[in-house]
């Protein structure tokens, strides 16, 4: 029954819908005129707390399927990294073009002396081409394997985000640490399956 529903097109469909929830909330308190006393702030803030509960979310794919013993769950992964990469484009437009307006030299200023949007930019660097490689094509280009490889680049990128949020607040750590907490958990899964599985694996 369960497998039944994971495999089913419109179980995709309403999970795409559901990604789209913190959009639609946003663009309904615009619509009301309801996005606080720094709209801006409301935005970047916003957009950039979704785009790493996406990332985290896509990291729990692979733990969840194995522990479920579900793997018709990684028919969403893709979707939630393409999701993580939306957010973090609204995050970045929201920054450079109503923040910053456009101005290039000082959004570059900003880069180079701001730590917390350094590393948010390299983040959002490196999860570009994970989004572009994201389809059926790239595999068969590059290769499982060399594919593989670059999207074990999201392990990297979330962890950016974690500090990019840790070095942006100036008093209330708990929700960085607590998106640590949640990497480190994520990660700790995947040592022990990989160790697992070379202790399983026959010696040749």
């Amino acid at each position: 029954m369960v497998k039944k529903i994971l495999l089913s097109p419109w179980t995709k469909a309403v999970v795409f819908a559901l990604c789209l929830v913190p959009l639609a909330e946003l663009l309904w308190r615009a619509y009301n005129q309801d996005l606080t006393a720094n709209p801006v702030e409301f935005i970047t803030h916003t957009t950039g707390d979704w785009t790493i509960r996406f990332l985290m979310i896509t990291l729990s794919v692979t733990p969840l399927r194995l522990l479920l013993r579900q793997p018709q769950l990684v028919r969403f992964r893709r979707m939630f990294g393409l999701f993580a990469f939306f957010y973090a484009m609204l995050h970045f437009t929201t920054w450079f073009c109503i923040d910053k307006f456009f101005d290039f030299q000082e959004m570059g200023k900003d880069i180079l002396k701001r730590p917390f949007i350094t590393i948010g930019m390299a983040a959002l660097l490196m999860l570009a081409p994970l989004a572009v490689t994201s389809t059926n094509g790239w595999v068969r280009r590059l290769g499982y394997r060399r594919w593989q490889k670059l999207h074990r680049l999201i392990y990297a990128i979330a962890l950016c985000g974690v500090i990019h949020y840790y070095w942006l607040v100036k008093s209330d750590i708990r929700l960085p640490l607590l998106y640590g907490a949640i990497w480190a958990a994520l990660m700790a899964a995947r040592l022990i399956e990989w160790r697992r599985r070379r202790v399983l694996a026959p010696v040749t």
